[in-house]
Parts: structure tokens; C-alpha cells; sequence
């Protein structure tokens, strides 16, 4: 009898649960998966993950004869000659300034550009609308920064009417930092508003058309269909953009500033990424720009979980 009761009961599987066994186990179902997933996997291993190794030298006097691993450390020397220096506030706030003038200018206005385009009814003129507003994101950055220099300088075309029309002298836009940010944040606007609404009109296209045909025998209108069928529907979509927006922060665009910028116009378009690109390549201070680059990063991955967690708190739309 006792025979018969081991037999019929199902010995414990310890070890086929285990997550090594699972995973094993996973792994032979699905092989053609995992091999697919694995240049992704080794992309991110050697070229951002394998990095990171040099981070170190933020905390040491990096000299290249003796390497990362002779160069001797020095604590938090760097970080603190940084805080006390006489450009952290103004970089600091360069860099916070530009970048809130992006959120509030910039993201935004591919979302109303994308529900403006869901409201045209002629397909013809949203076609021409849509490929005047993308082709400027195909134009190199190089070819950008140059056009605007040409057409802002003392003799250039929007001087020349500025004079013609209205009579006043010459502006040097290029060299002004009054006008730095309104230009950098305008020609954001032109290159990119188009390419930024792409995502949004292919959110809204997955939109039940069923919502709008009640929401037409309801009497809505365009505008209150737009407001509450077509905004929620692409809510999400831009919670998740919102959140990468956020969590870039501080990465602001330091190519393009590189090109535009001066030295006269330090005072408003220094930023930090770009201060450490002088101190590390032009000026070879290895270990103080990557204290610097540290904490830019450091600051981004906080305002990423912070925002994260607040979308998780305020709706359901998070990324993890």
C-alpha cells in the first residue's frame, strides 16, 4: 500500500524549478529568439556597459603613461573644484534653461502640429504640409548652423530687411547672447516640429474610428472630438515621450551649440556638456570633464526615475 502511495504521488521537482533550470529550459524552446536578442546584447555589453570602466578616472588624476588602474586616486576632488568653480551656477543654469525652454516650446508643439494634421480633410494639402515639415530633418546639422549664420549676419538677408523695412541698424544675432536661445530653441522648431509629430499621428491613427461616429451622433464637434477622443487617445504615447524627454534632461543638443556658440556668447549658451568637451578633448583634463560628464548623468538618471514614478503615481502609463 505504501508502494502504491509513492508511486502516485509526484516527487517534488527542487530542482527543475530552479531559475537556472528555467532559464535553461527557456532557452531550448526558444533558441532562435535568444540568438536574435544576442548582437543587441553584446552591443550594449562592450560599447555601453564596457565603458563605464573608465568612470574611475572621475576619482583619480588620470595619467595616460600609468593607466586607470596606476593612476592615483584623489577622492572627490574633481566633483568639489567643479561646485566651487565660478562656471558651475552659469552652466548649471545654461543647461536648465535651454532644456526647459525645449519642454515647453518644443514638445508640445509636435503634438498640436500631429492633431492640426489629423484635422485636415484634404489629403493632398496634408501630404505637402507633412513633407514641408519633415525635410528639414534631413538637413545636416553643419548645413543648418551654416544657413543660419548666413542669413543672421550684419549683411545678411534678415538684416537686409530688417534695414529696408524697418529702418534700424543691423542686428549681429550670431554674437548677441540675448538671442542665443531664441535661436537655438526656433531652429529646433524648424528642423525637428515635423519629425517630432510622426510618432503622434501614428498613435492617433490606432484610435478607434468607432469612438468618433458615436461621438458625431452625440453632436461633438471637431474640436471636442479632438479633445476628448483624439488627446486621450495619444495620452500614453506621450506620457512615455514625456518621461525620455525628461530623461535627457541635461543632455541638451551640445553639437549644435558647439556650432553656434562663441566666446562671446558663453554667458547664455555655455552648457555643461559643452564645457566638458573643452576641458576634456581641447584641453586634455581627463579626469575633471569626466567628474563634470558624472555628475550630467547623474543628474539625468534621477529625473528620469522622478518622473517615472510620478506618471506611475499620476496615471498608468509608466516604463517600468
Amino acid at each position: 500500500m505504501a508502494r502504491l502511495q509513492r508511486e502516485l504521488i509526484p516527487a517534488p521537482e527542487f530542482k527543475s524549478n530552479r531559475f537556472g533550470a528555467r532559464v535553461l529550459r527557456d532557452f531550448k524552446l526558444n533558441r532562435t529568439v535568444y540568438l536574435m536578442l544576442l548582437p543587441v546584447v553584446l552591443y550594449y555589453l562592450i560599447f555601453q556597459y564596457g565603458p563605464m570602466y573608465g568612470l574611475q578616472i572621475a576619482f583619480k588624476d588620470y595619467i595616460p603613461a600609468k593607466g586607470f588602474a596606476g593612476s592615483p586616486w584623489v577622492g572627490l576632488k574633481h566633483f568639489q573644484e567643479f561646485f566651487e568653480s565660478y562656471y558651475f551656477w552659469r552652466l548649471l543654469g545654461n543647461t536648465m534653461l535651454l532644456s526647459f525652454y525645449s519642454l515647453i516650446f518644443f514638445f508640445p508643439a509636435g503634438i498640436v502640429l500631429a492633431l492640426l494634421l489629423n484635422e485636415v480633410a484634404n489629403p493632398k494639402f496634408k501630404r505637402a504640409v507633412q513633407t514641408i515639415t519633415y525635410m528639414p530633418h534631413f538637413i545636416s546639422l553643419v548645413v543648418i548652423v551654416g544657413m543660419m549664420v548666413d542669413f543672421l549676419s550684419s549683411n545678411g538677408l534678415i538684416n537686409n530687411l530688417l534695414v529696408s523695412v524697418f529702418g534700424i541698424e543691423p542686428i549681429p544675432f550670431m554674437r548677441t547672447p540675448g538671442w542665443f536661445r531664441t535661436l537655438f530653441i526656433g531652429s529646433e522648431l524648424w528642423q525637428n516640429l515635423g519629425w517630432s509629430s510622426i510618432i503622434f499621428l501614428a498613435a492617433i491613427s490606432n484610435i478607434d474610428p468607432a469612438l468618433y461616429e458615436a461621438a458625431r451622433i452625440d453632436g461633438a464637434n471637431r474640436f471636442k472630438q479632438a479633445l476628448h477622443i483624439t488627446f486621450p487617445g495619444i495620452l500614453p504615447t506621450v506620457t512615455i515621450l514625456l518621461i525620455l524627454f525628461i530623461g535627457r534632461f541635461m543632455t541638451v543638443g551640445a553639437e549644435k551649440i558647439l556650432l553656434m556658440y562663441n566666446p562671446v556668447t558663453y554667458e547664455t549658451a555655455d552648457v555643461i556638456q559643452t564645457y566638458v568637451y573643452r576641458k576634456g578633448i581641447l584641453q586634455a583634463d581627463f579626469s575633471y570633464s569626466a567628474a563634470i560628464g558624472l555628475f550630467n548623468a547623474a543628474i539625468s538618471f534621477a529625473l528620469l526615475i522622478l518622473a517615472n514614478t510620478i506618471a506611475r503615481r499620476v496615471g498608468e502609463t509608466k516604463l517600468w
